[in-house]
């Protein structure tokens, strides 16, 4: 295998670093696959670039071409680091696989950067992975007791290790019998030298769409603007527990876990997926709409203005204000520039906070009574600074209107989150909220109300929909490595240092 190894962006820099923490859950990782193109690297590149919000940390590619793979892999933006011809003819082949990460499971560090490689028995294998498996610890102790040697913390290593050990004879079947030790959330795409597979969760959690270029190459993406920015086509969803491998004769599908009632992550409708993706075939854009539209009718104020937190309200917002008939205006602009910052996060610099990434419109705010709509609220550091700033901008009343459900539990399942103590739904009421940051009232959306949005009649509490235990508490899948033993966690805690 050839590896190419950005070098030069090993180490993020104190000065390309986002000091100002967005107060999001952080995506989890985007991935994209693509077979039978002799464009695949360059399509590649294109459809991560269309998936850089789900992962903003690193990015990488591995290509096959005549025998050989070839690799790619920064840290950075893909933007920043697959922008030149050079690197694209690094990575030549008919079929590509690609990721682009925000780290969970495992930390930082380049030795973690995906898609990962290894040269099986029966020849080279490359994964990538969205989502995180809750029983990784407990697996990989079992592995490296048995003489398995690591080469990341990652916890999507431990399915190539149970590749390399499964007893079947062919890739597919290997593959399967690593998928059943799994436990948690997974959206995979893996390259051999003669096929492409993809595979989802038996609860499809995590997303995974199958789509189609030029009636003759098949593609793979986390969302389906990764198709729409080459030209592809849309064919379907990969179903909740279907392993789907592509090879030169054409696709074979099979599903060899048991049948359960799917639990999609309700979250990409609320925040995770771009606006204009499909998820489950529904648009996203139409449900966030949809969700400021039930926003408004749970809770309705005499106000002036709606106005969106910018990016992530706006729908929502634009929902609400329809429902509601209250004018909606853009009394906050974003700064689409400060991704990075530009200067050292001095505490100067920090004091500006959130006014370096968005500014109060005063001219739209000044005397009027607001309704502010943000997506959610995970620790409120942010919320506190965007009310301060309207109120500031001379708003007579500000109130916080939030198109999801108090976020009151970590995920396990893929997505950066704070630890239960650290989420201030978890810890206060909505007044108590309200009080803390500032907002004359406080509201949320409900959990039955969110349901409705996505097409629900409502919640059903007996087998619940979607994935909610960010709002609910209640984990779909076990969560073997939260009940590790000290031993383990030590274990744990001396692999992760190694990142």
């Amino acid at each position: 295998m050839t590896d190419h190894i950005n070098s030069s962006n090993s180490t993020p820099s104190p000065l390309t670093t986002n000091p100002f923490d967005d107060d999001k859950f952080h995506d989890e990782c985007g991935v994209f696959g693509v077979f039978n193109t002799p464009e695949a690297s360059t399509h590649s590149v294109l459809g991560l670039h269309s998936l850089q919000h789900r992962g903003q940390e690193a990015a990488g590619i591995v290509s096959f071409d005549k025998g050989q793979f070839f690799s790619y892999k920064s840290l950075g933006h893909v933007a920043d680091n697959f922008n030149t011809q050079p690197v694209i003819e690094s990575l030549p082949g008919n079929s590509a696989i690609g990721h682009v990460r925000y780290s969970t499971s495992g930390g930082a560090g380049l030795r973690n950067v995906q898609p990962l490689f290894a040269d099986l028995a029966s020849g080279g294998f490359a994964v990538a992975h969205n989502g995180n498996l809750t029983n990784a610890l407990t697996l990989r102790r079992q592995l490296v007791d048995k003489g398995a040697i690591f080469q990341s913390t990652s916890d999507s290593e431990v399915v190539i290790h149970l590749i390399a050990t499964s007893t079947y004879l062919n890739l597919q079947d290997k593959f399967i019998d690593a998928m059943r030790r799994i436990e948690g959330a997974f959206a995979f795409v893996a390259l051999s030298e003669d096929c492409l597979i993809g595979a989802r969760d038996p609860l499809g959690v995590r997303p995974l769409v199958l789509g189609l270029l030029n009636d003759e190459s098949y593609i793979f993406a986390s969302e389906t603007c990764a198709l729409d920015i080459i030209g592809a086509e849309y064919v379907r969803d990969v179903e909740p527990g279907e392993v789907v491998t592509i090879t030169k004769k054409g696709l074979n599908s099979v599903k060899p876990f048991p049948e359960q009632s799917a639990r999609p992550c309700i979250f990409e409708h609320v925040y995770f997926s771009r606006p204009d993706s499909l998820t489950g075939g529904t648009s996203v854009y139409k449900v966030r709409k949809n969700i400021g539209r039930e926003l408004a009718k749970e809770c309705k104020l005499n106000a002036d203005l709606v106005v969106p937190v910018p990016d992530s309200g706006v729908p929502a917002a634009i929902g609400y204000a329809q429902e509601a008939g209250i004018p909606f205006e853009l009394g906050i602009i974003r700064n689409h520039y400060v991704g990075r910052t530009f200067i050292e996060p001095s505490d100067t610099i920090r004091h500006l906070g959130v006014k370096l990434k968005h500014n109060a419109n005063r001219g739209e705010l000044d005397g009027k009574i607001v309704v502010l709509v943000d997506d959610s609220i995970v620790r409120g550091t942010t919320s506190v600074k965007i009310v301060d700033m309207v109120r500031q901008a001379g708003a007579k009343e500000v109130h916080m209107y939030i198109a999801s459900p108090p976020t009151t539990d970590p995920c396990y399942y893929g997505v950066d989150t704070p630890d239960k103590d650290k989420l201030l739904a978890s810890n206060m009421t909505i007044d108590e909220m309200a009080t803390h940051i500032g907002a004359d009232s406080l509201k949320f959306i409900s959990i039955d109300g969110l349901y409705r949005a996505v097409g629900e009649k409502g919640r059903d509490k007996a087998c619940p929909q979607y994935c909610d235990a960010c709002f609910s508490g209640e984990y779909p899948t076990p969560l073997t490595d939260n009940n590790a033993s000290d031993d383990d966690k030590q274990f744990s805690l001396l692999t992760d240092s190694r990142a």
